[in-house]
């Protein structure tokens, strides 16, 4: 669940509603009905359970519970579309959604005109907390908007023709950066997470508390690809002595030679994108690593993951809307990783793992009722990436914004940034 903060006028959240809503069409505007239906693996979800979930989310926590008189579209969808809600009751196991041939694509794209119809008509009405709901369902779709990206590449991936869901971006030549820098961080007493004072965040994020920062320094970019493929070529993925335990179990277990989607030929590496399969641009950051492959990159390199404290408060004065980040429907795609001497690419291009585990915050209490499952009863076994990446929307993330996933999954756009002790 969301903090309560001041909302913004009624106007304004209704004209955020329709951007927003109309991003997430938009995406999928290119889909067929089976692209839409079709389900890669049991963690990602079809485009089509997107599409509705995000709408159900409205229906059910906005207008069923705060608009009087209002239909649902279909009482079915209830089961259908629950993600995980226990206090919403039973729904359809995750791993099946895949087998949900109907409702049809064009029936869920119905579904969400009416939802649309029904909420902006009841806006101008709605109480102070609905509107608060409201302006969590945005934040929950963006989130969707992205999974939407990421869930739809990993689908395509398993398509023997490689197809590209948008058109390839424009070729931006960029020379191959130069070595790292080093950025010496804050030391001690520091304060992170958010305060409640500065707009919209998500529970997960406070409260606001002091921790203690050893002397250390962050590299000023992230790992590019070049860097990944001297890794791969010095042995990194045969040398156990780099990885976890669990990580080279992993490696093992699952033939694992090099970051997801990429593939080795006689002309070198390529990479599958949503522009197809594409040749691996040395000069961009590494993407679509798990926690265990970037700790087994910065053991090799003599460094370490940084800390989720230590990344957020180098990120403070950071410009979060900076980076790329995904601003309409057209393929996502980091920029090449950049020189310098101070940090660049905090934000946008690739979320970057640190070696936090997503824990609970000293103070932190979920809100009552179901929307308080959003995020707290998922604090264990994960760990937090930061900074958003080229398909997370713009003016989705902050400094103090925790994103998380399992140590052995690598679908999203995922990178990282090293760390060192001084």
């Amino acid at each position: 669940m969301a903090k309560i903060w001041i909302q913004p006028g009624q106007d304004a959240l209704a004209e955020r509603y329709r951007a927003v809503r109309a991003l997430t069409q938009a995406l999928a505007t290119p889909l067929s009905d089976a692209d839409a239906t079709v389900q890669s693996m049991p963690e990602a979800s079809p485009a089509k359970w997107h599409l509705a979930h995000v709408s159900w989310f409205f229906e059910t926590f906005v207008l069923r519970d705060h608009v009087e008189g209002y239909r649902p579209f279909d009482d079915r969808f209830a089961y259908l579309f629950n993600s995980y809600y226990e206090a919403e009751g039973p729904r359809h196991a995750r791993p099946m959604r895949g087998m949900l041939t109907r409702p049809s694509l064009n029936d869920v794209r119905a579904y969400r005109a009416h939802v649309d119809a029904a909420l902006l008509a009841a806006m101008p009405h709605l109480p102070e907390t609905a509107c608060t709901l409201v302006t969590l369902g945005l934040q929950h779709e963006q989130q969707h908007q992205e999974l939407l990206l990421t869930d739809l590449q990993h689908l395509f991936s398993l398509n023997p023709i490689a197809p590209a869901l948008f058109d390839a971006p424009r070729a931006m030549p960029a020379p191959v950066p130069g070595p790292l820098h080093w950025i010496e961080g804050r030391e001690g007493l520091v304060e992170i997470g958010d305060d409640g004072k500065t707009g919209f965040a998500f529970d997960c994020e406070g409260p606001r508390h002091k921790v203690f920062l050893r002397p250390h320094a962050l590299a000023h970019r992230p790992i590019t690809n070049g860097e990944w493929i001297s890794f791969i070529e010095d042995g990194g993925y045969r040398d156990p002595s780099l990885w976890l335990s669990d990580g080279w179990a992993w490696v093992q277990a699952e033939g694992i030679e090099a970051p997801l989607y990429w593939q080795r030929g006689e002309k070198g590496w390529t990479r599958f994108g949503l522009d197809g399969r594409q040749p691996v641009n040395p000069a961009a950051p590494a993407c679509h690593i798990s926690l265990y492959e970037a700790d087994a990159y910065a053991s090799w390199a003599g460094a370490r993951l940084p800390t989720e404290a230590e990344w957020e408060s180098a990120a403070l004065n950071i410009a979060p809307t900076s980076g790329e980040q995904l601003d309409g429907a057209a393929c996502p795609r980091a920029r090449a990783a950049e020189d310098g001497t101070s940090l660049t690419q905090m934000f946008g291009d690739v979320w970057e793992w640190t070696g936090s585990a997503y824990r609970p915050y000293p103070g932190f209490r979920t809100a009552p009722g179901a929307v308080g499952e959003y995020n707290g009863k998922f604090m264990s076994g994960q760990f937090v990436l930061k900074g958003g990446s080229c398909a997370t929307p713009r003016g989705h993330v902050r400094a103090s914004y925790r994103n998380f996933f399992h140590p052995h999954q690598r679908w999203q756009f995922t990178g990282l940034r090293l760390a060192k002790d001084l």
